[in-house]
């Protein structure tokens, strides 16, 4: 299985974008929600910063999105990761 990297500039920069706008978007609305994502974008926004906090969520959208993709599988969010 090959290991998805972090977001670089070497790909399409208008999905990057938007990818990193939605993960600001979510960002805005983990504060009180106690789901698995959410409680991670909140303890790396203490730990990081909220941009890189963005920067981060947008890449764990893009290997999530991947995943579905490759394997044609829908996403569950109870599977915490576990394809």
């Amino acid at each position: 299985m090959p290991r998805l990297g972090c977001i670089t500039k070497r790909g399409d920069r208008y999905l990057c974008t938007l990818l990193v706008h939605g993960a600001g978007s979510e960002m805005i609305c983990t504060a009180g929600k106690l789901d698995a994502m959410s409680r991670w974008a909140e303890s790396l926004r203490a730990r990081k910063g909220r941009n890189k906090a963005c920067v981060a969520l947008a890449n764990k959208h893009a290997s999530i999105a991947w995943a579905m993709l490759a394997k044609e599988r829908t996403f569950h969010p109870a599977c915490d990761g576990a394809w």
